[in-house]
């Protein structure tokens, strides 16, 4: 074996420059002389061949052209933890502490001052001061010797490990072994080997709650092996690992908040019914997954499924999914308030986007935040409205009725639209004249004719105005200072809804206009100041 060549190097992670790869061979290679490594690139354009030469495979690549191979003193086999730790902070003595003359010692850029104590004391001071530690991109390759790390850094609780030269599971185990109170992990942009049988155990990750596995090539078996191990986990972040198959996770996950599966191209939508029974589960993402549609069967229009019971937040963003059906479905989650959704083929059934966004609030009523957005209460008043008025004539040619007795919408109009019954409930059942066919868009159609009434100034007579729908709040409030002498600023408006008694919505956007809130002819205009 060459000198300085570790003696596991076949399967370890290396550097060479700024390229990653995993050796695959260790030996001769016919006619040349001494020792070579055999080099599996991550990127498939650094290398050369397929692990042949000559006529003679000594290694196999995924990729046609993704291997070469390299001496031995071309390749990084990384330092261990600590080393990685003192360099990044500056506190390795060989390179960065400098003795200083008298009672100062000089760490990286940072002088010290010293009182009767000696620099290597002080540099172990530093080292357990630090809480939170970034090591990526240090070329950490191992852990180093025994308990080194836990009597050096004693209070760690949060490690970036990601990119680095990490080849196995059992390497992040020894490191994070000797970290007590560790309650966040990142190793992504690792290539690891990890365990294939449960009896892997250990009580290193006993603290933590965030851990962060994005392309470590790890599959959703093997997380479910290691997960074992992370009793008390709440984020677990798993983006672009190929994971095509889910199964049910049995015991292990239950603590789990967030759960982050963007960029692995799921088999179906059907994966999603193998997770749907973590309990305490609040935030999926399921960004560029694949998934082209999303059903819950065990509940009806109209009702709630027993799946995700505890999820607030959904990404869905940047999918296949075409079907408004799909839309649909998500409002028998029980619990969900925010959703992104953006990047999808239905999106682009709907060419007007703030009608789009209408629809997608009609349809899920308990939804608070829609593609990071706030949804305004007089927004969903009157994203719903509109849906109540712009579906009422296919309501009533399926079925549906003002008297409820001979209301019965088909089958298929409540698979299209099964909130309509609830908006119904809600708002009252659509009036003939508001499904008549739109008139011509003329100034004169888009007037509405409002009362103006002073409901705590009854010695100011209503008034009766004819408006644009399209004029601003705060145009209103101007019209009404010319009306009566009251500064613009010093007005609150709200009004009432003819069709619904007895409620009253605040206009409390300036710039929104009056069609934003649904008035329409025949409402009142409250004002107060």
């Amino acid at each position: 074996m060459a000198a300085g060549l570790p003696p596991d190097a076949l399967g370890r992670r290396v550097a060479c420059g700024t390229d990653y790869g995993t050796v695959r061979y260790v030996g001769s290679v016919s006619p040349t002389a001494g020792i070579w490594l055999g080099v599996e690139w991550d990127d498939p354009q650094r290398g050369k061949h397929d692990g042949s030469y000559e006529g003679t495979q000594y290694f196999k690549c995924r990729h046609p052209k993704g291997g070469s191979f390299i001496r031995p003193n071309k390749a990084n086999f990384g330092v261990d933890f600590l080393t990685a730790v003192k360099d990044r902070y500056g506190l390795n003595d060989k390179q960065d502490v400098q003795g200083g003359t008298g009672n100062t010692v000089v760490f990286g850029t940072k002088t010290v001052e010293f009182v009767g104590m000696d620099s290597v004391a002080e540099q172990q001071r530093q080292l357990n001061k630090l809480v939170d530690i970034s090591v990526r991109e240090c070329a950490v390759s191992h852990a180093g010797q025994e308990e080194e790390i836990s009597r050096t850094c004693a209070n760690m609780r949060h490690i970036n490990l990601s990119k680095n030269l990490i080849s196995s599971w059992e390497t992040v185990v020894a490191i994070a072994s000797q970290v007590q109170n560790l309650e966040t992990l990142n190793v992504s942009e690792n290539k690891l080997r990890f365990p294939s049988t449960s009896t892997f155990a250990s009580s290193a990750f006993s603290n933590l709650k965030i851990l962060a596995l994005n392309q470590t090539e790890i599959t959703w078996t093997e997380v479910l092996l290691c997960a074992q191990g992370w009793p008390v986990l709440e984020e677990l972040y798993l983006s672009s690992n190929n994971i095509t198959v889910l199964e049910r996770p049995d015991n292990v996950l239950q603590t789990l908040k967030l759960l982050d599966l963007s960029d692995n191209q799921l088999l179906d939508g059907h994966q999603l019914h193998l997770i749907a029974q973590l309990p305490r589960l609040e935030q999926l993402i399921l960004r560029n997954t694949g998934v082209s549609s999303i059903h819950f069967p065990d509940a009806g229009f109209g009702c709630k499924t027993k799946m995700f019971p505890s999820l607030k937040r959904l990404a869905i963003n940047d999918n296949k999914i075409s079907q408004w059906s799909s839309i649909n479905e998500l409002d028998k989650l029980p619990s969900l308030r925010a959703l992104q959704c953006n990047n999808n083929p239905f999106v682009d059934t709907e060419k007007n986007p703030e009608t789009l966004k209408q629809l997608i609030i009609a349809k899920i009523s308990q939804l608070e935040v829609l593609n990071n957005c706030e949804i305004l209460p007089a927004e969903r008043r009157g994203a719903e409205l509109d849906y109540r008025k712009i579906f009422g004539k296919d309501w009533l040619e399926a079925g549906g009725h003002w008297n409820p007795e001979k209301n019965k919408p088909s089958e298929e109009f409540l698979a299209a639209h099964p909130r309509y019954p609830a908006l119904c409930l809600k708002y009252g059942a659509p009036e003939e004249g508001e499904l008549k066919g739109q008139q011509p868009l003329t100034l004169k159609n888009q007037l509405l004719t409002l009362t103006i009434t002073c409901p705590e100034k009854p010695e100011q007579k209503p008034v009766e105005k004819k408006l644009p729908e399209s004029m601003t709040i705060q145009k209103v409030k101007g019209l009404l200072y010319r009306l009566l002498k009251i500064p613009s600023s010093d007005l609150k408006l709200s009004y009432r809804s003819s069709k619904l008694e007895g409620k009253e919505v605040e206009l409390d956007n300036d710039l929104k206009p009056l069609q934003f809130y649904s008035i329409e002819s025949g409402d009142c205009v409250l004002v107060r100041w």
